[in-house]
């Protein structure tokens, strides 16, 4: 038996992205090629790998068995191609990033960044999205991981994950009449300009009751009940709650973070 690693790759974003349609776009294929090779990747196992569960999809037992593996796979192949493709980096390479980017996430790009390019050390800078692609546009920076909606992706854009973006509010202090006081991290964030938008297309009147530094002084705020805040999903933890109104609201867009190189820099730096 022989498994291909697309196949691997495409059965590993299907569990990722919980789905077929979001796997596909992931990839840059169609809906039918993923379903092809998923359907070719279980015949060549014996076995059924997906549990399907009306439009959601999980692994199955043998699914399960083999996604670690997958991973493993993949990640051994990617890294194999990285590092025959790519020439040797040597001296300090700057790279900027956002508060969204977790301390885990980094510590994974730092150690195969390293691996890649052991002759090469990363210099950080963190800061916000705005501000960091105005550093790469004036080669302050050699690559920056940016938050940024789809439409703002450009085609030499790395994109590294994706983040849905949610609603939140203090359980007591649901603000479900009348204007909505926002808590943001301030006027050049991703945020207070995308919530500001919804808000008003829903013809909702809103005011900024507070600006914070950081995620964690955002979700303080809200737990306190100051008002309500816009973030992604992976930063909500607390004693916050969805925010009952939302469901009024227009839908919310994805976030992605892209890796971005600076103009001249090549962008193959930026995807390793």
């Amino acid at each position: 038996m022989q498994l291909d690693v697309e196949s691997l790759r495409t059965f590993t974003t299907v569990l990722d992205l919980g789905g077929m349609t979001k796997a596909a776009d992931e990839l840059g294929v169609s809906q039918s090629a993923v379903s092809w090779k998923i359907k070719r990747l279980e015949e060549k196992v014996g076995r059924d790998l997906l549990i399907r569960e009306g439009r959601s999809l999980r692994p199955s037992r043998d699914g399960r068995e083999l996604l670690d593996y997958a991973r493993t796979i993949v990640a051994t192949h990617d890294e194999a191609v990285w590092r025959l493709e790519s020439s040797e980096l040597t001296g300090s390479v700057k790279l900027g990033t956002t508060e969204e980017v977790s301390a885990a996430r980094m510590c994974d790009v730092l150690a195969r960044f390293n691996r890649i390019h052991p002759g090469a050390t990363i210099e950080f800078v963190v800061d916000r999205s705005v501000h960091l692609d105005a550093l790469l546009t004036r080669g302050e920076l050699d690559v920056a991981v940016l938050q940024m909606l789809p439409d703002a992706c450009r085609p030499d854009d790395t994109v590294l994950w994706r983040d849905s973006l949610v609603w939140v509010s203090a359980p007591d202090w649901t603000y479900e009449t009348g204007p909505v006081p926002l808590i943001t991290f301030g006027d050049g964030g991703f945020y207070r300009p995308l919530a500001e938008g919804v808000l008003r297309e829903a013809g909702i009147r809103s005011s900024i009751a507070f600006s914070g530094p950081s995620a964690a002084s955002v979700i303080g705020a809200t737990e306190a009940g100051l008002g309500v805040a816009l973030l992604a999903s992976g930063w909500v933890e607390g004693e916050v709650i969805p925010w009952p109104r939302a469901k009024h609201l227009p839908a919310l867009p994805e976030s992605c973070h892209v890796a971005r190189s600076s103009p001249g820099e090549p962008s193959r730096v930026a995807s390793e």
